[in-house]
């Protein structure tokens, strides 16, 4: 499966697949929460999103609004949406501080999984 936006279409991961083991998942403080080529769903904030690992991420861009930009060695996502598609459609958060897993979360209202 690959991850579109759903304004524009673009797509905005490279092949992922269902991740059935959790197991796998990370907590682990700067490192990779999930593995590179699967995806998870689960809650992020209040509502649903597509959890994938930052290296299965592609046709993306760091917000342009700065003040969504926050952290000290990567990104925090304390202070909204912080990525976009290369269209500028807000698809997600990434978290990649060294306090953190990391790991970008696509909200499922603004993309969408296709075969």
């Amino acid at each position: 499966m690959k991850i579109i936006c759903l304004k524009c279409n673009v797509e905005i991961s490279k092949q992922v697949t269902k991740l059935d083991d959790v197991s796998l998942l990370n907590e682990n403080d700067g490192e990779a929460y999930i593995p590179e080529g699967f995806f998870t769903i689960e809650k992020f904030g209040e509502r649903d999103s597509i959890i994938i690992n930052l290296k299965d991420l592609i046709n993306s861009n760091h917000h342009s609004d700065e003040s969504r930009l926050n952290g000290c060695c990567g990104y925090d996502g304390l202070d909204g949406m912080n990525r976009v598609c290369v269209n500028k459609h807000e698809i997600g958060t990434e978290n990649s501080e060294c306090w953190m897993p990391h790991y970008i979360a696509l909200d499922l209202v603004l993309v969408k999984l296709v075969k």
